[in-house]
């Protein structure tokens, strides 16, 4: 089961479980879960589809999940109903925090049953945000994708007088893909991050002490989540699987940014990109999609033996088994003092 939004390296991953499963333990059976855990509530009425080396010999070519997938939790003991009826022994869930929290619920209501199905998370989660679990699939496939958008954004600002380029990337609470894309292509002049607080009027400062030294272009990397203390009096907004809808912090600093340099006479020449569904709707690419790929296999490993209540890691070159509650026990952040920042 694919649950949240979309990452490169999803049908990757669907793909190495299904080869794990029938070409080293010869399994015959196995279910993929359309539309995210709504699949497991039959009150909704999706069908699961049966996968084989042959339905998925393709799908690593092509971006999101060939099983669909949804936001928002179903009741447990329904899911667990629908695995005792279906007969299955392991669930792969393959998701972020939200996602491997539901599958811990489901893990726990399966012990507690005394049932023998184990629960195996693949953590999936593009801002690369979950802990002791290592870098995120798909993580370094959204770089490089958002690399190529500031490039465009930097050509656009340099071939123009004043030209300014803002690139909005993927981060809610984490700002690592606005980090490493600011870090691999060397051209943004500003990287704003959820981690590190700013006020407009820094901004503004910083944005006409580079207009002033000379300089004729500006290139800003900001992360969705950044910024969000400058929305006073918002109401907060949550979506299905509970997240906190951020405000919109890409309009809002264009709006503003256009404001104050009209307000103190100085012409600027703006443009906004915001590529945070191409970023994360693409297929895993290079050595990404080796990752996905060890990523099920590890996952498949532990589920044939026995293992539950846990998610695949990669720490320091080895794989390991993470107990889900250590993974989303807090979101992993940039350290402002550390040596990335």
């Amino acid at each position: 089961v694919t649950a949240g939004g979309l990452c490169p390296g999803l049908n990757n991953v669907i793909k190495g479980l299904v080869e794990i499963l029938s070409f080293d333990y010869g399994v015959k059976n196995i279910f993929g879960i359309r539309f995210g855990y709504a699949g497991l509530n039959p009150d909704f009425g999706y069908q699961p589809v049966m996968l084989n080396p042959d339905t998925v010999d393709t799908i690593h070519e092509l971006g999101g999940t060939i099983l669909g997938s949804s936001r928002g939790q179903q009741p447990t003991d329904i899911i667990v109903d629908t695995l005792v009826r279906m007969n299955i022994n392991i669930l792969f869930c393959i998701g972020g925090d939200g996602s491997l929290r539901c599958a811990r619920e489901v893990a726990e209501e399966c012990m507690k049953r005394n049932l023998k199905i184990s629960v195996v998370g693949i953590p999936k989660t593009i801002d690369n945000d979950l802990q002791f679990v290592g870098r995120s699939f798909g993580f370094e496939t959204a770089v490089l994708s958002a690399t190529d958008v500031i490039t465009s954004a930097h050509n656009e600002a340099n071939g123009a007088f004043n030209g300014l380029g803002l690139v909005k990337l993927m981060g809610r609470d984490s700002g690592f893909i606005a980090a490493y894309a600011a870090l691999a292509t060397t051209v943004v002049n500003f990287c704003l991050v959820p981690e590190v607080p700013f006020t407009l009027e820094g901004l503004f400062k910083a944005l006409e002490s580079r207009y002033s030294s000379g300089k004729t272009h500006a290139v800003i990397a900001v992360a969705e989540g950044a910024g969000q203390e400058l929305f006073k009096d918002q109401e907060e907004r949550r979506d299905a699987s509970g997240n906190i809808l951020k405000n919109d912090i890409g309009e809002f600093l264009t709006r503003k940014i256009k404001e104050h340099f009209d307000k103190v006479g100085k012409e600027v020449n703006f443009k906004y990109f915001d590529p945070s569904y191409m970023v994360r709707s693409i297929p895993a690419k290079g050595t990404d999609a080796i990752f996905c790929f060890q990523l099920a296999e590890s996952a498949v490993h532990a589920g044939m033996a026995g293992k539950t209540d846990m998610v695949v890691g990669s720490m320091n070159e080895q794989f390991s088994h993470v107990p889900i509650e250590y993974a989303v026990n807090e979101r992993k952040k940039i350290d402002p003092n550390g040596t990335l920042w």
